[in-house]
C-alpha cells in the first residue's frame, strides 16, 4: 500500500483488518441468504417476491464485498495520516435493505402459515 504517513498502532491496523473480514463474512451471509431464498419452493412464496428478495440479498452481498477493500484502504490511510476516519455513506443502504428483506419475508411467512 503506497500511503504516506506514520505506521499506525498495530492494534488499530488489526482492528481495521477484522472489520474488513467482517464485511466479507457479511457478504457471504447475504449471498447465502439470497441463494437460500431463490431455492425456496415455488409454492411457499409468490415467485416474483421470492426472486426479488433473493436478488436484493445478492446485490447487498456484492455491494458489501465490493466496498470491503476500499473501506479498509480508506481507514488505513486515515490512520496513517492521523486524520478523521471516512464516513460509511452506504450504512443506511445495508441497514434498511436487510431490514426491508426481513420484514417482507416475515410478512410472507405469516401469510403463508
Amino acid at each position: 500500500m503506497d500511503v504516506e504517513g506514520d505506521e499506525p498502532d498495530p492494534r488499530f491496523t488489526l482492528a481495521n483488518e477484522r472489520t474488513f473480514l467482517t464485511w466479507l463474512s457479511t457478504s457471504l451471509a447475504l449471498s447465502a441468504g439470497g441463494v437460500a431464498m431463490a431455492a425456496v419452493p415455488k409454492d411457499v412464496f409468490v415467485p416474483w417476491v421470492r426472486t426479488t428478495l433473493a436478488v436484493v440479498l445478492v446485490l447487498l452481498s456484492a455491494l458489501a464485498a465490493g466496498l470491503a477493500y476500499p473501506r479498509w484502504r480508506g481507514v488505513q490511510s486515515a490512520l496513517r495520516r492521523r486524520s478523521p476516519l471516512p464516513r460509511l455513506a452506504l450504512a443506511p443502504v445495508f441497514a434498511y435493505g436487510v431490514a426491508g428483506v426481513a420484514v417482507l419475508a416475515l410478512v410472507l411467512i405469516v401469510l403463508a402459515g
